[in-house]
């Protein structure tokens, strides 16, 4: 691990923080982990519906916010209708909009697509110094090696920039969502402090979730943000929860139903429409 990175493996009672070392190998950090998570069930990621079911264009739904705070305090995802973009953290949820404002979600409003997880930090990681979007994920993935466990990510701190997109609100009939996202606005943020959630999720998982890295941004204010393109952090912290448990509720109204949910251009599909 660099020498500029100052890390921090956090003592949760089960994760067991080694003085005498600047950081932990991978097996031992896993290991530590791994008994960390299976005395706490909370750390679970719920998903609600599945990201190939966003790529058929299904985007209305039955679950509203209210419902995902049921099942987490920290995620991301979207609106019905795709109306813009959803990030959650401290148990508040914001709308992130196509004209490039934010605005605090109503319990009331709903989304077709969400992931949300009770965030547990069991690593720590300041940066000190200026790190890319690269270099921030090279460092997720020293730290928890193994691509079968999900982490989620949230980073604190001064950015250089920002690149984000918000996909505008649809109307019925519905496109799928590459074509919907043909005219989406795009968005810098310069020299700001803000937030960034997300997750990385495993390969095995393409289509079920987003495979990799999904982050969204939303600014200090409160007053911008959107689904991350790219990013410079010019100084802040990184924390990791790892977590081992999904669980999925699959929608049950005929449009999800019916859809198409393994087009043989599924993986290409998610990486055009994420990135």
């Amino acid at each position: 691990m660099n020498n500029h990175f100052q890390s921090n493996v956090r003592d949760n009672s089960d994760i067991t923080h080694n003085k005498n070392h600047h950081c932990q190998c991978g097996q031992e950090i896993i290991t530590n982990l791994n008994n960390y998570i299976s005395k706490h069930p909370e750390c679970t990621i719920y998903q609600n519906s599945l990201m190939s079911s966003l790529i058929a264009g299904v985007y209305d739904s039955n679950i509203t916010i209210a419902d995902l705070l049921k099942h987490g305090d920290f995620g991301l995802g979207t609106f019905e209708q795709l109306d813009g973009e959803l990030v959650a953290f401290d148990n508040n949820v914001f709308q992130l909009r196509s004209d490039g404002s934010a605005r605090q979600a109503l319990n009331s409003q709903k989304s077709p697509f969400a992931v949300m997880t009770f965030f547990n930090c069991d690593i720590e990681h300041h940066f000190s110094y200026g790190a890319s979007q690269k270099e921030i994920h090279n460092v997720i993935n020293q730290y928890v090696p193994s691509d079968n466990l999900f982490c989620a990510i949230r980073i604190e701190g001064e950015f250089e920039l920002v690149k984000t997109r918000t996909v505008p609100r649809q109307t019925p009939p519905y496109l799928p969502m590459l074509e919907a996202i043909e005219d989406q606005p795009i968005f810098t943020f310069h020299n700001e402090t803000g937030t960034i959630a997300g997750f990385r999720s495993p390969q095995f998982t393409q289509g079920i979730n987003v495979a990799g890295f999904h982050e969204h941004y939303i600014n200090q204010q409160r007053q911008g943000g959107g689904h991350v393109l790219d990013y410079y952090l010019k100084q802040g912290t990184l924390q990791i929860g790892v977590i081992s448990r999904l669980t999925i509720d699959l929608p049950s109204h005929s449009t999800f139903l019916q859809a198409n949910l393994m087009p043989d251009n599924l993986h290409q599909a998610i990486e055009q429409a994420e990135n």
